[in-house]
């Protein structure tokens, strides 16, 4: 990308007014488009590796910030790594793959970021070129739903499959699957199986905490039902107050784990949209203001920093994924471009509501998905 893109003005450019400008977040999306590569793909930092979860953030930061064709190319990058049964690997490097496991939640996402791109550029001819490569994820994904609703969260590089689900995994791939929906409504497809499965998903994520594997103190655990809109109202800014003494450092920001005083600026700028979400917009505003300090002054943000010492930890690490979690915060603040209100579940499908199912508390039928699935790609 050349210095005249990076330095572009637009009147759509998120500003959270008395924080960050709208030339400090183009600033940032220049730091996360100077890591593009050639190919598409968008590495965490300079040398080193990208996963496509992350890479879909970045990219969606990037169409955020007007410039599509960044995010176009990043999006090209995914269709052309895209696996014969709809997957992507973990981990990719400029030379090739590093990390062969298959994460549902990694895969599911691009539905998410593509329906973001649509809503910003409305420009469907894009989306309808994509179809293909979000039937194939969420059909993926979807052969590792266990009949509780829960996803199963990846399989090794032997394709053997892990023997339980995540929380946060779950709760990201309702959200995608809600925006997999919106996409195939919007092309006139009919997969209403993607709709029974994301309700069937809200509900295990909302209702039966037993189904997943306890992480309890990951700050991502606390805040992802939430971010996602599986678990809403007052039941959501309950767990919200529970959890805030946990994970919240006050004036600081927000601990990635409760079992030390590491505070990340992705996971704060994530709690930044799920409070935001909540209509909790002080709490939102004010945490925002607070990751600021991990800002540099060529606008990319350190990963994270230990308190009290401020040590930052990775030592110096900056990476494109973090950047792209402050851009979609900052936009979601400003209710700038037409896609800020995403992950208030804005332009997406109301869930459907299985508070009704049968179901037996937490006692739940395990998962009988099988390694066959996979159609032989091993």
């Amino acid at each position: 990308m050349t210095t005249d893109r990076v330095k572009q003005s637009s009147d759509l450019v998120p500003e959270v007014k008395g924080v960050l400008t709208s030339s400090e977040i183009l600033e940032t999306a220049g730091t996360i488009a100077e890591l593009q590569r050639d190919n598409g793909m968008i590495p965490w930092f300079e040398g080193g590796h990208c996963d496509p979860w992350n890479h879909v953030e970045a990219a969606m930061a990037l169409t955020v910030c007007g410039l599509v064709e960044e995010a176009e190319r990043g999006y090209e990058w995914l269709a052309d790594s895209q696996l014969a049964d709809g997957s992507w690997f973990n981990y990719y490097t400029s030379q090739g793959v590093k990390d062969a496991r298959l994460d549902t939640n990694v895969c599911a996402y691009v539905a998410a970021g593509l329906w973001h791109h649509y809503l910003i550029t409305g420009d469907a001819d894009h989306l309808g070129s994509m179809w293909g490569v979000i039937e194939k994820a969420v059909d993926f994904v979807l052969r590792w739903q266990c009949p509780d609703g829960s996803v199963l969260w990846s399989l090794d590089p032997a394709g053997r499959r892990e023997s339980y689900a995540l929380l946060t995994g779950s709760s990201s791939i309702y959200h995608s699957l809600r925006c997999a929906v919106a996409v195939a409504e919007r092309l006139g497809k009919d997969r209403p199986e993607w709709e029974l499965a994301a309700g069937r998903l809200a509900h295990a994520v909302a209702h039966h905490p037993g189904a997943f594997a306890p992480k309890a103190e990951f700050a991502m655990d606390w805040y992802y039902p939430m971010l996602s809109g599986a678990l809403e109202g007052d039941p959501a800014r309950r767990r919200i107050a529970r959890g805030w003494s946990t994970f919240v450092m006050e004036g600081i920001g927000v601990r990635c784990v409760s079992t030390g005083d590491w505070v990340t600026a992705a996971e704060t700028a994530e709690c930044v949209i799920t409070l935001n979400a909540l209509g909790m917009h002080g709490a939102a505003s004010e945490l925002f203001e607070n990751v600021q300090d991990l800002r540099m002054s060529n606008g990319s943000y350190l990963t994270g920093m230990v308190f009290p010492d401020r040590t930052t930890f990775p030592d110096g690490e900056r990476t494109s994924y973090t950047a792209g979690a402050i851009i979609l915060a900052a936009d979601a603040l400003s209710n700038c471009s037409p896609a800020a209100g995403l992950f208030r579940g804005e332009g997406i499908p109301d869930r459907l509501d299985l508070a009704e199912s049968k179901c037996d508390g937490d006692r739940l039928p395990g998962c009988t998905a099988s390694v066959t699935d996979l159609n032989g790609i091993w």
